[in-house]
């Protein structure tokens, strides 16, 4: 295992370790850009079996994390976000092991053609180089950041939330166990030894041209403050202010079942939705069962009017309610006259990350599925598929929400660009 990360004091110091850090990132990023396939999966192989053989080593780093958050006073949702259990690190692990399994994206010929002149165009998958992430209370995050930017032949440098500090070190620990094992570079996955806030300022920055992209996920004003200050290219990771469109259509058993999954599986996880729209015409049937789930199940309910009449318990909505990624057991509803009104609130009010249609009319769902304008868009399924693990991915950096190169999970092969590779045999252009 790794020795012991040390806390770094003093502005310059750290200007200074962080700039060493994203030189010998670089450096690892070359060395990783050529290893071949076998030679990434040995350490991916070998970091699911140091998860799994550290797990009480992790699990006891978390507790301390965990304990400290509490005394700190933070939402239960916020704790359940940063709290490892055996069963979610058994998830890392065999999010490790499924990474390892995906085809391998560096080199992959994604287009071949001719020209008229007999040259051979081809189209092929490269890392990135070195991509800088920045997230908050998660802690596997750092594996899943770290094992597909390995996966894509990319370097990484990881910085974590305070909050998760030592879940991360523990984390990282078995991350370069498994480098060092397959003999590729520790420096190919590095985490910032530091809870100063200044570090992110710093990569930020690109640390003069040694972080290519940078990766934010996080709350809105991490996302914010990345999007306003960053100098290389940003993978914008916005809130989830996700919705469920409840349908006239919409089976009530199903419709009870989405929504519950929706809201309450994990509240605090970005896939988790914040409001529930509901059709007009499905008032009188569906509206009091779903809200009377909703709040039994322990979720404050703040609606409009029609909501309120509806159960006593509910709360009233306020204008920023719609608009609010919540993170926590509370969800905003809303009557809609129609698919029309339900896409349009969710146009004004939504990010563009997860939203979902419960419904049987299978036209109602084909237009909620291409006109809603966001990352994924779900009929008839919870949104809290929203996850790159749910999609096959194996584990994911994040839900990109902008149009700029990646969309939706991010996974081993959105983390690579692309080349052109001619073939010629003497032609020269008139």
């Amino acid at each position: 295992m790794t020795a012991p990360l040390k806390a770094i004091d003093g502005n310059a110091d750290l200007s200074a370790l962080m700039s060493d850090l994203a030189v010998k990132a670089r450096t690892a990023a070359r060395v990783l850009a050529l290893a071949s396939p076998e030679q990434k999966n040995r350490a991916l192989a070998a970091i699911e079996r140091a998860i799994r053989s550290n797990a009480r080593a992790i699990l006891a780093a978390n507790a301390e994390d965990v304990a400290e958050a509490r005394a700190a006073g933070m939402t239960s949702a916020f704790v359940d976000r940063l709290t490892l259990t055996q069963a979610r690190v058994d998830g890392m692990a065999d999010g490790v092991a499924t990474v390892r399994e995906i085809p391998d994206p560096v080199g992959a010929v994604t287009e071949s053609w001719q020209r008229p002149n007999g040259m051979t165009i081809e189209r092929v998958r490269v890392p990135l180089g070195v991509i800088g992430v920045i997230f908050e209370s998660r802690p596997n995050v750092a594996a899943d950041a770290g094992v597909l930017c390995l996966k894509s032949g990319n370097a990484v440098i990881l910085r974590g939330g305070s909050d998760s500090f030592r879940s991360c070190r523990a984390i990282h620990d078995c991350l370069v166990q498994g480098l060092r094992e397959a003999g590729l570079p520790e420096a190919a996955i590095t985490l910032v030894p530091t809870r100063d806030r200044t570090a992110v300022g710093l990569m930020l920055t690109g640390l003069n041209g040694g972080i290519d992209v940078i990766v934010p996920r996080g709350g809105k004003s991490l996302v914010a403050r990345v999007e306003t200050e960053a100098r290389v290219p940003v993978f914008a990771h916005l809130e989830g202010v996700n919705h469920v469109y409840v349908d006239r259509s919409a089976n009530l058993d199903m419709a009870k079942k989405i929504v519950l999954n929706a809201k309450m599986r994990r509240p605090g996880v970005c896939g988790a939705a914040e409001t529930l729209l509901v059709d007009r015409t499905a008032v009188a049937t569906s509206l009091k069962p779903l809200i009377e789930m909703l709040i039994n199940a322990g979720c404050e309910v703040r609606g409009d009017d029609t909501v309120q009449g509806a159960d006593a318990r509910v709360k009233p909505a306020s204008d920023e309610d719609w608009d609010t990624e919540y993170e926590d057991a509370i969800i905003s509803a809303k009557i809609v006259d129609g698919l029309d009104e339900a896409i349009a609130h969710i146009q004004s009010h939504g990010s563009h990350h997860t939203d979902a249609i419960v419904t049987e009319d299978a036209a109602a769902a084909q237009r909620f599925l291409g006109e809603v304008d966001s990352a994924i868009v779900l009929h008839n399924a919870s949104t809290q598929f929203a996850d790159g693990g749910e999609f096959g991915f194996g584990a994911e950096i994040g839900i990109a929400t902008g149009k700029f190169h990646a969309r939706g999970p991010v996974g081993a092969e959105q983390l690579t660009s692309f080349k052109y590779r001619v073939h010629g045999t003497g032609q020269t252009r008139p």
